[in-house]
């Protein structure tokens, strides 16, 4: 089978090269996102999928605007694809591209619809404290993943998983779930079933805002929203941002789900809480060898790994040696 890939991130990268190393398919072209300027020099970086697809000899076509550019366009017109292949690309492709490859666009996309539906589906469902998530392939319509799904395969959701660590098995399920796609569509054994549009949820795109941590918030709740937001949830210490990368929610529901080394070097620490009251911000105590703990709305937050800006990310402890940090405020 024919088929030209979109996408840009390192997310679809796994799948781009289940692709081009399955016997059964050719890409023939991938289609990506422009060069970005970063960094200081601000050098033009390739986008992951442009780097592989380079490595592997596949020409790269890179559109400012994919749907108002007539060269591409003219390119896919004649590319004589059985299948467009998208994965997390970063444009909107209009109906005339939809309608150009002989049997549609297949999509494959990082949740479980039509739950999270949108551009940051991992980050909004461990936001919202899910314990499950998946990949789904669909064909792709003009509408924001909406279209009939195919198929399904889930992912359990852990205590400490954060949106990269997600993110990392889900691109690798997603090459191997859209080979059985493209199969089961060319062999005319897999038909699309309708979304139930009722039971969709939307994941917008981050702003910058939902990156600051609100301390009156309970711990699970700021915990999900460092673990969704990885690794750029901020608060403010001494009148510096400091990002917190990791942490922990304390009490003993919590457990089952830890390390057993960890639990312990809890337990052994819950005996000497100081029974104080705080408000939340307040720094309640610091655990030897772990870090800080924080009061929250509702219960206790350990701040495990933090970054302060300019520095290299360190472990809460380092961070409350290296600071000098005492009991109170954050």
């Amino acid at each position: 089978m024919n088929l030209i890939f979109l996408g840009t991130p390192q997310f679809a990268v796994p799948s781009l090269k289940t692709l081009i190393e399955h016997p059964e398919f050719e890409v023939s072209a991938v289609v990506t996102q422009p060069d970005k300027r970063r960094g200081r020099g601000k050098t033009l970086i390739p986008s992951p999928v442009k780097t592989v697809a380079v490595e592997a000899g596949i020409p790269v076509w890179q559109p400012q605007k994919i749907k108002k550019d007539v060269e591409t366009l003219d390119k896919l017109r004649n590319s004589q694809a059985d299948f467009f292949v998208v994965v997390a690309y970063g444009q909107i492709l209009s109906q005339e591209i939809l309608d150009m490859p002989r049997l549609g666009c297949i999509n494959g996309h990082g949740s479980l619809l039509p739950k999270y539906r949108g551009a940051a589906p991992i980050q909004w469902c461990l936001y919202h404290g899910e314990a499950q998530t998946g990949m789904t392939t669909m064909q792709m319509d003009v509408g924001m993943d909406t279209g009939a799904m195919l198929l399904k395969s889930s992912l359990e959701i852990h205590l400490l998983d954060n949106a990269w660590d997600v993110a990392a098995h889900l691109a690798q399920d997603c090459g191997s779930l859209l080979i059985e796609t493209l199969q089961g569509l060319e062999a005319k054994t897999l038909q699309g079933t309708p979304q139930e549009d009722e039971a969709a949820t939307y994941a917008r795109l981050i702003e910058k805002s939902d990156y600051e941590l609100d301390w009156t918030r309970p711990a699970i709740a700021l915990h999900n929203q460092v673990c969704g937001f990885y690794p750029n949830a901020v608060t403010q210490f001494r009148g510096q941002s400091l990002k917190v990368k990791a942490t922990v929610p304390l009490g003993e529901k919590y457990y089952e789900q830890l390390p057993e080394e960890l639990v312990a070097q809890l337990r052994s620490w819950g005996d000497r809480l100081n029974p104080e009251s705080r408000e939340p911000g307040d720094v309640v105590d610091i655990i030897k060898n772990l870090g800080p703990v924080v009061q929250t709305g509702e219960g206790l937050l350990l701040l495990q790994e933090v970054q302060l800006a300019g520095k290299k990310t360190q472990s809460g402890w380092d961070f409350a040696n290296g600071t000098r940090l005492e009991p109170g405020k954050l």
